[in-house]
């Protein structure tokens, strides 16, 4: 049994318990889990660290748990097997390459997962919204290389990560947004007219279809968490860790790097950065990928990438945010002081792919991203009219 379980959350303990049952069998030994400590989780799942008191081999110090609680819809694919094969793919790479903690074991039948403690690290939100500013653009631009690493180290292998999903059971997979992507590409002009009274051109609805490219299987690949959200990403002494993988799958890299210019997209901590960031944090990230894609060396090339996956975000971000604002605006999130109104977040994405649509010569999408932030600012008068940078970046901003 788990010892010094104290008054323990009873998920968090039968996670625990779990985990020693695994590692017991695993070992052919006894193995005693102590001194847990609650990490949060999801809906769908616990996280919780531990202590090895009793370790007959050589177990790390410390491991942290992910427990799947319940069973998956059939009809859908499985968030365990998604995050199982993801930190198997990551497990296999090189130390220097592991963008992720190592997987120490997993049990499909108790849905489990054991994985490398990383230590009591910042997240990447914790550095945003905290004090310093340097310390924040250290952290987004270790970031940025660290998305680079990835997806230089996993380019080329997405036939390995789909055996590793049909070894768990999973018969198909893609990236979990796409559907949504082309609903809003099918759907947002309606929604647009409808809520805002702005009308799409047929210009710009062209423009907008035409990134649909990037959802198919270009020559530019690699594997993407999916959920990038500031709080998946620690900060570690070894630079940022990427974790939560439940929605792990592979993309064009351009949907990910998107990010720069659409901060954290539909995130609830999703705001602006301070003038020059992008531009450092992408010339960071182009010096990790230069060796496996050096035509993306090229302005026009990667710029026209960008500028497709930053159409495809906003379109996407607007179709998922929209709606919720039909009777009243809101923050993105339930925490009003670490997130955005929604309003102001899509004004700010659509200003702001304005800007690069005009600097691209996609001017029918310049024109509509005005639009939109205009019709925005007038409906929701009361809110900010502006996207302001991350806590960190506010006193010198």
């Amino acid at each position: 049994m788990v010892r010094d379980l104290g008054s323990f959350p009873r998920p968090v303990l039968a996670a625990l318990a779990a985990a020693e049952r695994l590692l017991t069998r695993r070992a052919g030994a006894s193995v005693v889990l102590a001194d847990p400590e609650d990490l949060g989780g999801s809906e769908r799942s616990v996280v919780a660290r531990a202590r090895v008191s009793r370790n007959p081999f050589s177990l790390p110090r410390t491991l942290v748990v992910k427990h799947y609680l319940g069973e998956s819809d059939p009809n859908l694919p499985d968030p365990f097997h998604h995050e199982v094969a993801s930190c198997q793919l990551f497990t296999a790479l090189p130390a220097d390459a592991r963008p992720s903690p190592v997987l120490i074991a997993h049990d499909p039948a108790t849905r489990l997962l054991i994985l490398e403690d990383l230590g009591r690290s910042s997240t990447l939100a914790d550095k945003l919204f905290g004090p310093d500013p340097v310390d924040a653009q250290r952290c987004l631009l270790s970031w940025a290389r660290a998305l680079g690493r990835m997806q230089a180290a996993t380019a080329g292998r997405e036939n390995d990560f789909g055996a590793l999903l049909r070894r768990l059971g999973e018969r198909a997979w893609r990236d979990p947004v796409a559907d949504d992507a082309r609903a809003a590409l099918a759907g947002v002009t309606e929604l647009l007219e409808r809520d805002l009274g702005v009308r799409v051109s047929a210009a710009a609805m062209t423009q907008a279809q035409d990134t649909a490219r990037l959802l198919g299987g270009t020559r530019y690949r690699a594997f993407s968490p999916s959920d990038t959200c500031p709080d998946n990403n620690l900060v570690t002494s070894r630079g940022v860790r990427f974790v939560d993988f439940e929605w792990g799958c592979f993309r064009d890299i351009a949907l990910d790097t998107a990010y720069f210019r659409v901060p954290f997209p539909a995130c609830e901590a999703s705001f602006a950065l301070p003038g020059g960031m992008a531009e450092s944090m992408l010339e960071a990230w182009r010096s990790e990928i230069a060796t496996v894609w050096p035509d993306l060396d090229d302005p026009e090339t990667i710029e026209r990438r960008l500028l497709d996956a930053q159409l495809m975000w906003v379109w996407l971000c607007t179709w998922w945010l929209l709606p919720r604002i039909r009777q009243r605006d809101r923050p993105i999130g339930d925490d009003v002081t670490r997130s955005p109104r929604i309003s102001t977040a899509l004004g700010h994405y659509w200003r702001q792919m304005a800007e690069s649509a005009d600097a691209g010569g996609l001017s029918a999408s310049a024109e509509l991203g005005r639009a939109v932030a205009d019709a925005l600012h007038e409906r929701f008068s009361d809110a900010p009219s502006s996207l302001p940078v991350y806590p960190a970046f506010r006193s010198v901003a």
